[in-house]
Parts: structure tokens; C-alpha cells; sequence
């Protein structure tokens, strides 16, 4: 009779000592950092974190999603009118298509831990240009004093988000104007309480 009462105090002990914490991502402090490659070279810039958050249970990471604002992007690697024109280039239905879809999302649908040093394999939704892909990627997480420090690299084929412009997987004779369908994502964010 004893152990029929302490069974469930013990599972509701257990469910006490789960603390789950939310992180907001702090987005002046957060940041991504996009790479888009061609034959001739590459691109770079960034584009600005909206919003966003982070979930932890004793310290694992559990889930999240963060929001990102397509309007904000720039280019890095180019100066003054040849900079705008990219931009604008991106900006258009050709790419990012931001009149009609001015953010893209993730969320995290699974969050498996590698090591006991921070590392994960991330796996979620991404959604860009109202198509929703699974996307998997690594990335590290590092919780002390209130925060929580992400950082991860997204690998993303441009073309199953109906980004086809100068892609050699849909054009033929392009040459040395092919424009990569992959195209890298650094993300970096930070998360507070």
C-alpha cells in the first residue's frame, strides 16, 4: 500500500524538478550572415533577426523559432550603386520576393543534443516565400548568467523556395552568369531571460 503512494509522489517530484526557461532573442545583439555563391565568386551581407525565442529545460535546449525581417537585408562585399542594385535584385519576385513575403521563419521542431559540450543537431521548419521545408543543421549553445549564446551554419537550396533565377538546375547555356541554388546562412543569436 505504501509504494502505491509514493509512486505517484515520486512522478510528481520528478515533474517539479523539470524547470523549463524561455529566452527572447535580444535582436540588437543577434545577427545572420547570408553567402550566396556563383560561378564567378560569391556574395555576402546580412539581414536583422525580427523577433524571437529560445526554450531550455535544465539546460537542454527543447525548441524555439526565430523571425527574419527580409527588408533589412544588405550586402557586404559591394559598395555604393552596384550594392543597391543586388539588394534590390534580392528584394525582387526573382529572389526573396519581400513586397509579398517580407519575413521568413524557422521553428524548431527537434532539438538533439551531440555532446554534453553544447553541440546539437537542429531540425525545424523553415518557411521562406510561403513554402515550408524541413531544414537540419548543427549548431552550438552556450546558457550561463541569464542568457544563451546560438550560433549555427543553414545550408538552404534556394530553388525548393521557388528562387530559380540564374540556376543551372533550371537553365541551360547560363555559363559563368549561374547563380548557386545553395546559399549559407550564419546565424548567431543571443537569447535572454
Amino acid at each position: 500500500m505504501k509504494k502505491l503512494f509514493f509512486l505517484p509522489l515520486l512522478a510528481i517530484l520528478a515533474m517539479a524538478a523539470t524547470v523549463s526557461t524561455n529566452y527572447n532573442v535580444d535582436t540588437q545583439n543577434s545577427n545572420i550572415v547570408w553567402t550566396g555563391y556563383k560561378v564567378t565568386g560569391k556574395h555576402t551581407g546580412t539581414v536583422k533577426v525580427q523577433k524571437g525565442n529560445l526554450s531550455m529545460d535544465n539546460g537542454v535546449l527543447t525548441g524555439g523559432s526565430f523571425t527574419v525581417d527580409l527588408n533589412s537585408i544588405t550586402c557586404t562585399d559591394l559598395e555604393g550603386e552596384y550594392a543597391g542594385k543586388l539588394v534590390g535584385h534580392l528584394k525582387s519576385d526573382d529572389f526573396l520576393g519581400v513586397a509579398s513575403y517580407p519575413t521568413a521563419t524557422f521553428v524548431i521542431t527537434k532539438a538533439i543534443p551531440q555532446d554534453t559540450k553544447g553541440n546539437y543537431k537542429i531540425i525545424g521548419n523553415l518557411t521562406i516565400k510561403g513554402t515550408t521545408k524541413e531544414a537540419k543543421f548543427f549548431a552550438n549553445l552556450a546558457e550561463s548568467n541569464g542568457m544563451v549564446n546560438a550560433a549555427g551554419k543553414i545550408t538552404i537550396d534556394r530553388s525548393e523556395f521557388n528562387m530559380r533565377y540564374g540556376s543551372g538546375s533550371f537553365f541551360d547555356g547560363l555559363g559563368d552568369k549561374t547563380i548557386y541554388d545553395e546559399f549559407d546562412l550564419q546565424v548567431s543569436l543571443v537569447a535572454k531571460k
